[in-house]
């Protein structure tokens, strides 16, 4: 699926991404990529909305990595929230034990994570959101069929 969206505000984002993320279950994994300030966070807020832990979110630029219990259709669920701005290299990726939290029965946003493409699985969903003009986003959804 590819999908494109413009959004003119934070709540229209956040928007987009609620209903995003209605469509993730355990073992989904999605890249949030654009430069900084682009909405990538905004957009992690929305999903985190969805899976009832948004007032767990936190930037994890400095921590790397976020787990968040939630839940979702009443039952409970992990979201597991990366930053990977500041890793240099796949064996810094290694190093922090990324692969071990990526794949399981929870759901991986990863920002950052078009720095290192061949770390993800093919049907990695991807999410390009980048600036159309003074307060709107292009955003871009390409998932596997």
């Amino acid at each position: 699926m590819h999908k494109e969206h413009l959004s003119s505000s934070v709540e229209e984002t956040r928007e987009l991404a609620r209903q995003f993320a209605c469509s993730l279950g355990p073992g989904d994994i999605v890249c949030l990529n654009g430069d900084l300030g682009a909405g990538k966070t905004e957009f992690m807020r929305g999903i985190a909305q969805v899976f009832n832990c948004e007032e767990q979110l936190s930037s994890p630029t400095f921590s790397l990595f976020n787990i968040y219990e939630g839940s979702f259709s009443g039952q409970p669920i992990e979201l597991h929230h990366f930053d990977l701005y500041r890793i240099d290299s796949p064996s810094e990726l290694d190093a922090i034990g990324f692969y071990d939290y990526l794949r399981g029965p929870f759901v991986s946003v990863v920002e950052w994570g078009d720095k290192f493409p061949e770390a993800f699985p093919p049907d990695t969903g991807n999410v390009f959101i980048e600036s159309a003009g003074e307060n709107q986003r292009r955003i871009v959804i390409d998932t596997q069929p």
